[in-house]
């Protein structure tokens, strides 16, 4: 069909993933399996972009043909200072999603939600604990942090091999959060009603993460950021005590819902034939 005369044809909406390096991510595959359920003309690249060249690239995302981006390791300090960023990715310290509002680059971080609204999917009603363990100290660590306390879980103790770090992190949300040392641990277990692991112990050619499950209470929840491999040390050991379990794939499938809203603008949905279709893709990886 011909175009009126004068008229351009329009460019399909694309967004992209900028990190460095970034060709492992598994986003496009999830944002192009909801373009194409959804029926939108859009697309999802990824750009692998040096340190030195983040804010450029970042500072002219228009130019570079998208409406907006997710951004991975190591750029998501660096975003935040580069954008407007809102209350989430300030408390955070990181911006992992990237979109315009007119001419104005903001930022968020959708790993809050992400991490939240895995759990209810996995476990309807763990925010009735009172008390969380958090393994890890980094910054997937306050994006959980920062949602248990939105949630209402009243102590969160943050257990770290780095004091340190744990106390630093700590002191950035107030005395809900208590700093424990990782020799601790087993002693804040009995009290635990939900513990989770942002750590990288149990991915793939990391060490396991050795603790012992039998000091949990019988309903508690266990949750755990790694997704490689899907079913960690950690949830097969809960899943052996028969605990409720909330895995790392659940976590990425769900952060990444608002980019897209954002970007393309309609609210997909987190399917078992999306988790199929990345489950299939980790077990060839």
């Amino acid at each position: 069909m011909d175009l009126p005369q004068g008229s351009k044809p329009t460019r399909p909406v694309a967004a992209c993933l900028i990190g460095w390096p970034a060709a492992h991510s598994r986003s496009p595959l999830i944002h192009h399996y909801w373009l194409r359920t959804l029926g939108i003309a859009g697309g999802y690249s990824i750009e692998a972009v040096p340190p030195e060249g983040f804010a450029e690239f970042v500072l002219n995302l228009a130019q570079h043909g998208y409406r907006g981006a997710n951004v991975t390791i190591p750029h998501k300090e660096r975003a935040l200072q580069l954008t407007a960023p809102d209350a989430r990715a300030r408390a955070v310290g990181a911006a992992n999603t990237l979109y315009y509002d007119g001419e104005l680059l903001r930022s968020t971080n959708t790993d809050i939600e992400g991490f939240l609204n895995n759990l209810d999917a996995c476990a309807p009603g763990w925010d009735a604990t009172a008390h969380a363990l958090v393994l890890g100290a980094g910054g997937s660590s306050r994006a959980v942090v920062f949602g248990l306390l939105e949630r209402g879980v009243g102590r969160i103790a943050l257990a770290n091999r780095s004091i340190e770090r744990a106390q630093a992190l700590a002191a950035q949300f107030g005395d809900r959060v208590v700093p424990i040392g990782w020799d601790q641990i087993d002693a804040a277990l009995p009290g635990a009603g939900l513990l989770v692991n942002t750590t990288s112990l149990g991915m793939k050619g990391q060490p396991e993460l050795s603790i012992d499950l039998g000091l949990l209470p019988a309903d508690a929840v266990v949750a755990d950021l790694v997704y490689v491999p899907l079913q960690t040390p950690l949830l097969a050991a809960a899943r052996e005590r028969g605990l409720r379990r909330a895995d790392g794939l659940g976590m990425l499938l769900h952060q990444a819902v608002r980019g897209f809203e954002l970007w393309f603008g309609a609210r997909p949905h987190v399917t078992p034939e999306l988790r199929a279709l990345v489950e299939a893709d980790l077990a060839h990886s």
